[in-house]
């Protein structure tokens, strides 16, 4: 009986023992599960806050823009210059970050490891100088949207930049064009084509037919050419900067800015125009100080906008930060009709919802692209999982 005694005790302190062992191990589980849930909380405020930057400096600086021409502006020039001049506010958050980080990471807070093959220092500066110019060009192709469009008419033609950015990946980054990829790009052409035939004296900025058929084809050519700028600067990171560091994308953003700034810089001079600004500034009918005021939120509007573009590429993609950039624009034509009194007529109103149907096609693509990325990551973690260390080294033989 004594021993029969000590075998239950025995059996007890083993079953205590793996209870508490279970129980241990179950807390362990859940501290686990609150840390991932508290890093994703955190993740998604990041991306809340970037893409709130967005949203609110796109904007205010299209409209800002808008109201330095409707009040007198006519410098095509300081528009384009007003655009690009704000980035060294970007500066002391660069030299921060450069200076406090020794080690690069990636978007995923991984390690990157340094590049065996660094690129040379003149294909590096042959990339910074050649987008750099293009968007110099690209914010000067707006500045005419700007000045001879209806700020509504212009944001909602920019929003053919999400169909270009499509097509010139295809092209460029061996994007498939899938069905909704197709539909995305046939809506957002024939929304901007539209507003092509809506009724001159609809036109908010009383300027000819002629003016405004120009301001039409810049737009068009500046939503083409930043797509194109994306698709360029994806190759290049793929291909000659080989990182997806913070570091190299802010590098990219800082450089490109400063090549960017000269166009505008050189042409405001070149072109005489600068010569008209002090004028420009006492006849501006809101006075001297909401002249440069309006031009310099301007310029940190546009430096906001930037930051969140930034932040959502490092978090997330190129293509989910145009996204985001392109979901925004609808806003502007909304507020411009209570304060610039611009008209939101039928064939207006038709354009903004085939263009907000053709983001919605593209963003169903880019969900179902991650659904699928994420289901073979969840396969291939399983397969590892279930297989004994046997099988694994029967597949590899």
């Amino acid at each position: 009986m004594g021993e029969e005694a000590q075998e239950l005790q025995l059996h007890q302190i083993e079953a205590n023992e793996a209870k508490e062992t279970l129980s241990l191990k179950e807390n362990s589980f859940e501290d686990q599960k609150n840390i991932m849930m508290s890093k994703k909380r955190r993740y998604y405020f990041k991306i809340a806050i970037y893409v709130a930057l967005v949203l609110v400096g796109q904007s205010a600086a299209t409209l800002l823009g808008r109201l330095y021409y409707e009040k007198g502006g006519k410098s095509k020039w300081m528009g384009t210059l007003v655009q690009l001049a704000g980035f060294p506010i970007l500066l002391p958050y660069y030299f921060f970050i450069t200076s406090t980080k020794k080690l690069a990471v990636n978007k995923n807070n991984n390690i990157v490891n340094p590049i065996s093959n660094p690129p040379s220092v003149f294909m590096l500066a042959f990339v910074y100088v050649s987008i750099g110019l293009i968007i110099g060009l690209i914010c000067y192709l707006f500045s005419f949207g700007l000045l001879y469009l209806p700020v509504s008419t212009f944001t909602l033609i920019c929003s053919s930049q999400l169909g270009f950015n499509a097509l010139f990946a295809y092209f460029l980054n061996s994007l498939k064009l899938t069905p909704y990829i197709i539909n995305s790009l046939v809506l957002l052409t024939i929304s901007s084509s539209l507003l092509v035939f809506q009724n001159e004296s609809s036109n908010s900025t009383n300027v000819s037919k002629k003016m405004y058929v120009i301001g039409f084809i810049c737009t068009i050519g500046a939503a083409a050419g930043y797509g194109l700028v994306l698709s360029l600067t994806q190759l290049a990171f793929k291909k000659v900067v080989k990182s997806e560091s913070f570091k190299a994308v802010m590098d990219m953003i800082i450089y490109q800015s400063l090549v960017a700034v000269c166009v505008p810089l050189v042409g405001l001079f070149a072109s005489g125009e600068w010569n008209g600004i002090k004028k420009e500034m006492e006849e501006y009918e809101l006075g001297k100080a909401s002249y440069v005021l309006s031009l310099s939120f301007t310029a940190i509007g546009w430096q906001v906008f930037n930051i969140g573009c930034v932040g959502l590429i490092f978090e997330f993609s190129s293509l989910f930060s145009n996204a985001i950039s392109v979901v925004g624009l609808p806003i502007v034509p909304i507020l411009a009709v209570f304060f610039f009194e611009d008209k939101m007529h039928g064939i207006k109103a038709i354009s903004m919802v085939l263009a907000v149907w053709g983001f919605i096609s593209y963003m169903y693509q880019q969900y179902l692209n991650e659904s699928n990325a994420e289901a073979e990551k969840s396969d291939t973690r399983h397969v590892t999982k279930v297989m004994s260390p046997l099988e694994v080294d029967d597949r590899r033989g």
